[in-house]
């Protein structure tokens, strides 16, 4: 069996702030940057070729893909837009509920409680009837890719982690993850890429969208470069859906509207391609976007210990990060709770701490600790209750953290002292912290920061080992409001007619955090959503 691809890869909204142009450009004055700019003008004169069809989506990856696919299934003709020269990736854990194999495995997740837990992590900006839809809808959508996947001899898993199990932070076991080959011959936009065209679909690569063509308020089709660099119209009859990724690698945008984001990253996973073209040509259609801008983070990231966090240092992948260890800030003191299991919690809380930095710290018994802690989603190291494999292992793990030593990245020493030493934070302050964890541990109960019992560990049994961390970054989750529907809206909450937003171009949904504890609910209501606009636009 392969291994499980690495990545995770989800009532109306609180009233917004303005994301009109003019608002726009007044974000960005804060840092000199207007990353909105002015919308293209593109005479039509201009225009080489016109093509038309009934949908028209933008971006060929994880919910462009979903989308292409289930409206050529039912026959609707479909062009696809992609900026890159083949598909886009297609992430895995994804998030549904009820599906065929969680109820194979007596997987039972209560909405009212879900969906209560999940608005309290969006600060009441969730909208809820997105969430009732991709409550209702995720268990279609994953059980169509699951026996497309059994086409190709690809098992889907479910991940059965029973989660936290005092109950302090429920976890709820949504994630659905592929097991693909391990020569590579297979991937999820390879698959449903070539779904999509043997049901004529239309996918033109190496053709990023310019703009959305209006008239009278209403979309009507994209303006695009071809791979030539000529001007094309794609006119659609039912619908434009964008589906572009975000914008986690437009350097302007995440500084005039997420600053604290190159504090907390030294890495970013996110590729090129996120750079908010999608999100840009929906503003400059009249679209609003969500007032509160929210990204997703790993504390996956290890930097030298010299160095510190912030985007202008270079930070290596630590897979281990997540991992309820001692975390102490570069004073060597703890400072937080390390065991919530919100992976960018712990940044968060570093942006209070000396240079955003901490260390993560742990012994030799560190693998007998990984299984102890009780992790889910792709933090674990451990197969699952009912045999599915985890993201990546503990051999994985140990070999990572082997080369990071041998860099100089990672380090590890025979006493706590030179532990201290090595990481560059004082050695007295660091021992007293040591040793006040592991009373911690030997009475069972986390007196200062409450952190669950089978998540602490002890350190007294060398070498030891310390890595200072920093974040990485993942993707943006903020985006074009929408309705239940997944039609954009203005600033009014009117629709925009014809133009359709999911994934990371799309809002309503998270804020400032990613609540990873439901695994896989960012992607989860990106294809769940795909598949359904898709449905329907072919159907109109």
């Amino acid at each position: 069996m392969g291994a499980l691809a690495a990545m995770s890869g989800l009532a109306g909204c609180a009233q917004p702030s303005k994301r009109s142009a003019d608002s726009a450009s007044s974000a960005s004055d804060s840092t000199s940057q207007n990353w909105l700019g002015s919308e293209p003008t593109i005479s039509d004169d201009s225009i080489s070729d016109t093509k038309t069809a009934d949908v028209v989506v933008v971006g060929a990856g994880t919910g462009g893909l979903f989308a292409a696919c289930a409206a050529a299934e039912s026959n609707a003709s479909v062009i696809v837009l992609e900026k890159g020269d083949a598909p886009g990736a297609v992430k895995d854990d994804l998030g549904a509920v009820n599906s065929a194999l969680q109820k194979e495995d007596g997987t039972v997740i209560d909405k009212d409680a879900m969906s209560l837990d999940m608005y309290r992590y969006s600060n009441g900006h969730m909208n809820l009837s997105l969430f009732n839809r991709w409550y209702e809808s995720s268990a279609e959508t994953i059980d169509w890719y699951t026996n497309l996947l059994k086409t190709k001899n690809v098992t889907m898993w479910h991940e059965a982690a029973i989660g936290d199990v005092e109950g302090s932070m429920p976890h709820w076991a949504t994630g659905h993850s592929p097991a693909w080959p391990e020569d590579n011959s297979l991937s999820g936009g390879k698959v449903l890429s070539e779904y999509a065209t043997q049901h004529n679909a239309q996918i033109l690569y190496s053709t990023p969208m310019v703009k959305l063509v209006t008239e009278n308020g209403k979309v009507t089709g994209v303006i695009a470069k071809d791979e030539n660099g000529a001007y094309i119209k794609c006119s659609a009859s039912k619908g434009v859906v964008i589906a572009c990724g975000g914008y986690a690698s437009n350097k302007d945008m995440i500084k005039a509207l997420q600053p604290d984001v190159d504090k907390m990253r030294s890495s970013t996973w996110a590729p090129t391609s996120n750079s908010g073209d999608g999100i840009k040509a929906c503003l400059w259609a009249g679209a609003a976007m969500d007032p509160v801008h929210s990204a997703m983070f790993f504390d996956r990231c290890a930097v030298a210990p010299t160095d510190v966090s912030g985007v202008d240092t270079k930070g290596s992948q630590f897979w281990m990060g997540s991992q309820p260890w001692l975390k102490v800030n570069l004073n060597g003191e703890r400072f937080t709770n390390e065991g919530t299991g919100v992976y960018d919690w712990i940044l968060h809380a570093a942006l209070n701490q000396p240079n955003n930095t901490y260390c993560s710290v742990f012994d030799s018994n560190w693998k007998t600790y990984a299984q102890q802690f009780v992790m889910h989603g792709c933090s674990r190291l451990y197969p699952f209750e009912n045999g599915a494999p985890s993201n990546h292992d503990i051999p994985f793990a140990e070999q990572q953290l082997n080369t990071l030593i041998d860099k100089g990245i990672a380090v590890k020493a025979d006493t706590i002292a030179e532990l201290a030493g090595a990481l560059n934070i004082p050695a007295d302050t660091f021992t007293a912290t040591v040793s006040r964890y592991n009373d911690c541990y030997a009475q069972g109960k986390d007196a200062d920061f409450g952190k669950e019992s089978y998540r602490l560990s002890k350190l007294d049994t060398p070498p030891y080992y310390g890595v200072r961390q920093a974040g990485s970054l993942l993707c943006t989750l903020d985006g074009i409001r929408i309705n239940e529907k997944c039609q954009a809206l203005k600033e009014d909450g009117t629709v925009i007619e014809g133009l359709y937003v999911t994934g990371n171009d799309s809002g309503c949904y998270f804020d400032t955090s990613y609540p990873n504890q439901a695994t896989g609910l960012a992607c989860g209501r990106t294809v769940t959503f795909g598949r359904q606009i898709g449905k329907e636009l072919a159907q109109a």
